[in-house]
């Protein structure tokens, strides 16, 4: 009996493991640690991501970057993230997509143009600062920028840049936390 059900508790267990693992090959979970991404996104917001989907202009993507975790960056996680971080860890941030491959950027006199075309971005109410000609982004990498831009370093800062895909974790697809403002992307 007590066999039977050792074995009954290790099937679950391994059937639970695979679940886990097959979900952290497509899938994953982010929380929003600044306020890059204001009105869109706010601190402590959840989100699933996706790491197989195809990155397209105006997606949430997270990345990393070379930036390093400082020591206030570390005391915002929580304490189970807190264990598997240092402050040798890269840290990741959270963007929109304005261009892709291929693309034209233009920011000029806090208008942003890609391919010629006034982007119409309804998801930022601060001025987006900084003047920006990019004639061609290369190929695999990508344009970022938070919906917050007075205070967002992303790719018009030299220290972010334009974002190699094979730094792309992924793309937001559902806000799940706070329950009251789930959202799909």
């Amino acid at each position: 009996m007590l066999l039977k059900e050792i074995f009954e508790w290790t099937k679950s267990i391994i059937f639970a493991l695979i679940v886990v693992f097959i979900f952290n090959i497509f899938f994953g979970i982010t929380t929003v640690y600044n306020t890059s991404m204001i009105p869109t996104l706010v601190e402590k917001n959840m989100l699933f991501i996706s790491k197989i989907a195809k990155i397209e202009n105006g997606d949430i993507v997270t990345f990393e970057t070379e930036i390093k975790l400082t020591k206030m960056d570390i005391q915002t996680l929580s304490p189970i993230k807190r264990l598997f971080v240092s402050e040798d860890t890269n840290k990741n941030l959270i963007k929109r997509v304005i261009g892709i491959p291929g693309d034209k950027v233009e920011i000029a006199d806090g208008e942003v143009f890609v391919n010629d075309v006034k982007l119409n971005e309804s998801y930022i109410n601060t001025v987006t600062m900084g003047d920006i000609y990019i004639e061609e982004i290369p190929m695999d990498e990508y344009f970022m920028m938070g919906d917050n831009r007075a205070v967002s370093l992303d790719s018009r800062s030299n220290i972010v840049g334009l974002v190699a895909k094979e730094k792309i974790i992924g793309e937001a697809v559902i806000r799940f936390w706070p329950i009251f403002d789930f959202e799909i992307f």
